[in-house]
Parts: structure tokens; sequence; C-alpha cells
């Protein structure tokens, strides 16, 4: 079985680099750092219910209560989530009296989400 998927699978039949393509690659290779982050940012996007409450955020302000209502979940789940969502910068949150309303952080949340779901209907 793990010969037919290697079979599959293209390889090299060399042990030959084009070192011109490594040098430009790694020239442009992020930190560290970066890349650490960037892949933390996707295991925030990684969970269903997170992504479901940045699509909702997509299209309104929205309070703990009315996300709870829409996805059918309790304010205490909704908070701990949206908790996580303000530590990774995603959402950010506007206090109006004794209410707190969240909203999608900026506009680059807004595009991963366009390019996401234009990427999953082509």
């Amino acid at each position: 079985m793990v010969k037919e998927i290697l079979e599959e699978i293209e390889l090299c039949e060399t042990e030959r680099t084009h070192k011109n393509v490594l040098d430009t690659v790694k020239s442009k290779m992020p930190d560290e750092d970066v890349i650490y982050d960037v892949a933390e940012l996707f295991k925030v996007f990684g969970d269903s219910t997170r992504t479901n409450i940045l699509m909702a955020l997509f299209e309104s302000e929205m309070c703990v209560c009315d996300i709870g209502a829409i996805l059918n979940m309790s304010k205490s789940a909704i908070s701990h989530q949206l908790r996580i969502l303000r530590q990774s910068k995603l959402v950010k949150a506007r206090k109006s009296g004794k209410e707190v309303f969240y909203s999608l952080a900026d506009d680059h949340v807004k595009k991963i989400f366009e390019m996401a779901i234009e990427h999953v209907n082509e």
C-alpha cells in the first residue's frame, strides 16, 4: 500500500539542487518568529466555532448574546472563543454601557475570509 502511494507521488529522480532557486527563496523567507505566528493564526482559524463567530462578525458588529443566539451556544462558550479571537487580534471589543460589542479587528481579517471563501468555492 505504501509503495502504491509513493508511486502516485511524483518525486525527483536526482539529488541535485538548484542553488539560484535556494538562494532566492531563502532570502525571501520570513523569520522563524513570523512563521510561528502565522501557524498559530491558522490554528485559530482551524476551529469551526471560531470560524462561525468570525463569519457572523463579517456581517455585523454583535454582542455575546447575539452571537450565542445565532450559533445556539451559551454566553460562556462564546466568551471563551472571543477571548481567543481577541488574543489573536482578529476581533476587537467596544463597550457601550453594560454591553460589549464585538467586530472584526480590521479589513485584513475580512480579506482573509473573502479569499478563503473564494478558494473553497472554486
